[in-house]
């Protein structure tokens, strides 16, 4: 807890010193005024942990950020209800890109491409200047250093069909999490040689009988408590459950893949120079040093990593979403396997 709160006090200090030079940079936005004038941008997301963004916002620009929460699972159909009935109250949408294509692909988002974005890389911008992707949410090996041995800690993913992890791995569960699902055939896609090496690590991973929990989100808890002792995870709860002793499995030669996260403005947003102002300011540096040391994010803004030990390191790719028929393909095979 202490190292997160010095790295936090640094993190603020650099903002403020930030924000005393960038006092007269704010005022030179030239959406500042209008977006005053409306007052307030109202913000849909599922990510959480960002109060401190918010507040950042209003202090910078003097405009209001409104955020409601809404989780992926009813994400989608919120929305279009809303936009449907006239009466979306979002005026900025960040979700995962998939969930934000769809919603592109219904008319509900539209066109703003940031200046902010020149310092994100080129696969991350839409060709529609859309949705910009700001973030991946990343999935790595998560283990408790105060129960696994430094010589047990993986090296390879392929080390989780080792019979001495049987009963001490949670994960969420691979036939029902979609995410889990994407992320176990990203290992096929990006990490195998063959399929049918890719098979018999699945078989194995099986045979050692993970605990499987309903998403991300529980995955931590029996690594924390030693109930378990490695999972399936994410790299960022290192830093949102510190100082519980969580630390990551850094693979030799493997990637970290994960699932990107987008931001997008509504169509026919009710106050859009303060959404596109928001925009502007949650692609800033100083958002992405929030989102990355406060919440543990994976973001694509350049140079910019989370407080994890040699988190920089591995090559990051973003997955390729599957479609719907795909994921119900490969939860049927899956279903055969777990």
């Amino acid at each position: 807890m202490k190292q997160r709160s010095i790295i936090r006090a640094l993190v603020v200090l650099c903002l403020v010193a930030a924000m005393a030079t960038g006092a007269a940079l704010a005022s030179e936005h030239p959406l500042l005024d209008e977006a005053r004038q409306e007052g307030k941008a109202i913000f849909y997301a599922n990510i959480t942990g960002v109060d401190a963004i918010m507040e950042a916002f209003e202090a910078e620009y003097g405009v209001v950020a409104e955020y409601t929460r809404i989780s992926t699972a009813v994400y989608i159909p919120t929305v279009q209800t809303e936009f449907q009935a006239g009466r979306l109250a979002a005026d900025v949408l960040q979700g995962p890109l998939p969930v934000l294509q769809i919603l592109k692909d219904a008319g509900i988002l539209e066109a703003y491409v940031s200046p902010v974005s020149e310092n994100y890389p080129e696969w991350s911008k839409d060709p529609d200047g859309v949705i910009q992707q700001f973030g991946i949410e990343t999935v790595a090996l998560i283990y408790n250093k105060e129960l696994v041995d430094p010589a047990d800690v993986p090296t390879s993913y392929k080390d989780l069909a080792d019979p001495k992890w049987r009963d001490r791995i949670v994960m969420p569960d691979p036939i029902t999490h979609a995410t889990t699902i994407t992320w176990l055939v990203g290992l096929k896609d990006h990490v195998f040689e063959t399929e049918a090496e890719w098979m018999d690590f699945l078989r194995g991973l099986a045979a050692n009988r993970p605990m499987f929990v309903a998403s991300f989100g529980p995955t931590p808890g029996p690594i924390e408590t030693g109930e378990k002792h490695i999972g399936i995870s994410m790299p960022k709860y290192i830093v949102t459950r510190a100082p519980a002793p969580l630390d990551w499995a850094k693979l030799d030669g493997e990637p970290l893949m994960g699932s990107a996260r987008g931001i997008a403005l509504a169509k026919g947003a009710q106050r859009p120079n303060a959404a596109k102002l928001f925009v502007d300011y949650w692609l800033s540096e100083a958002s992405a040093t929030l989102l990355a040391t406060d919440v543990g994010e994976t973001v694509l803004y350049e140079g910019i990593y989370p407080p994890i030990e040699g988190i920089a390191e591995p090559e990051l790719i973003a997955l390729r979403e599957l479609s719907d028929d795909e994921i119900q393909e490969w939860s049927e095979v899956f279903q055969t396997i777990f």
